[in-house]
């Protein structure tokens, strides 16, 4: 009977330290993290942080400057297709071997063999009369041609406005190294510029830095990021950032999602999945596709593949400076049908803008 009594007592004994150890281990994880709020959706069960701004927060630069400013830093670029305007502007006569460099410089620019010769068609009719003896008059033929071909008549609004009192909700979609976190983070700027209320969700949880990269962001200029673990389900992370912002009340959430290779079918599933998984609460109002401007024919499949599976309703195009050879921006708008939306033309926290037609051309054209 006694040795029952004791085993009895020793079992108690365990349990009770087992339990105080549990509760410690809890509270010492809590203490490293004060400024994490966890949060369970009942409906998905994946544990989320959401991140909440510091102090020092910064101002970010109106939409109205930033085009100016892009626009010279486009016209002082060595892109390849506004070297080829430049170059056809300079020449005093306009003969075979002339017209035959041009198209080739314009077909290397990514412009695209339909486009280029729509564009050198026209050309040659318009200059054949007068030649370019006139450079007023060739500059002006060209700048027309060129803004039809970009085609001023897309519709390159973002779509902002909630359904029933919900937020605007963005997907933010694209491969690893095209600068796609860092555009939506850029994005929350243009946004919050524009006097918007913002969330972000960190929904690439397979790539260890993008959470902690988005949130850094975010606290730049007072916005919250929702946030999972390393390797939680993206789907469950974007509804939980969804559902906080509906309480919350803001205008817009940007859900910054993975990028691993394209020819990834996994990817391409999962990223179905969480734009079905945020439909269950508010419709998903933009998805924005994310392309290296400096990557050509990869970008316009990559482009191909990612409209297929979400429904692509916008571009942005990256890195439009430097080696960028700028005919991308046609190319890909009639390949796919979409317009481009938003440029980015360097590495500054502000270098990115909403794309406008006469502008990108009158920068090609160095004005």
């Amino acid at each position: 009977m006694d040795y029952f009594f004791w085993l009895i007592i020793g079992g108690v004994i365990l349990c009770l330290l087992i339990a105080t150890g549990i509760i410690w281990t809890s509270n010492r994880r809590a203490l490293r993290q004060p400024q994490a709020t966890p949060e369970v959706s009942p409906e998905h069960g994946t544990e989320v942080e959401v991140i909440e701004p510091e102090t020092g927060i910064e101002v970010p630069e109106a939409a109205g400057s930033r085009l100016v400013r892009l626009r010279r830093r486009l016209a002082g670029s060595n892109n390849a297709l506004a070297r080829g305007l430049a170059d056809l502007l300079s020449r005093d006569r306009l003969d075979e071997d002339t017209w035959d460099e041009f198209e080739a410089t314009l077909i290397s620019s990514d412009l695209g063999v339909g486009p280029t010769t729509e564009l050198v068609t026209t050309l040659r009719k318009e200059l054949a009369i007068e030649g370019v003896a006139d450079s007023s008059h060739a500059a002006t033929v060209l700048r027309r041609e060129l803004v039809n071909l970009v085609d001023p008549t897309m519709d390159r609004s973002l779509n902002l406005q909630g359904s029933d009192g919900k937020p605007a909700v963005v997907m933010v979609v694209g491969v690893n190294g095209t600068g796609k976190t860092t555009t939506c983070g850029k994005l929350a700027r243009v946004l919050v510029a524009e006097n918007k209320t913002v969330l972000l969700g960190a929904a690439d949880t397979f790539r260890a830095a993008a959470a902690e990269q988005l949130s850094t962001w975010g606290e730049r200029v007072g916005v919250e990021t929702v946030r999972g673990e390393e390797g939680a389900d993206p789907a469950s992370v974007a509804y939980q950032a969804v559902e906080r912002g509906i309480a919350d009340g803001v205008d817009v959430v940007l859900i910054d999602t993975a990028g691993r290779l394209h020819t990834k079918t996994g990817l391409m599933d999962q990223l179905g999945k969480v734009k079905r998984v945020i439909e269950k609460i508010a419709p998903v109002s933009e998805v924005l596709l994310v392309l290296d401007a400096t990557t050509g024919q990869n970008g316009l499949v990559q482009a191909r593949i990612f409209r297929d599976v979400v429904d692509v309703s916008g571009l942005v195009l990256t890195k439009l400076d430097g080696s960028a050879k700028g005919g991308i921006v046609v190319q890909v708008q009639r390949e796919l049908g979409v317009p481009v939306k938003l440029i980015g033309l360097g590495e500054g926290v502000d270098d990115l803008a909403p794309f406008e037609a006469e502008g990108f051309v009158n920068g090609l054209m160095g004005e």
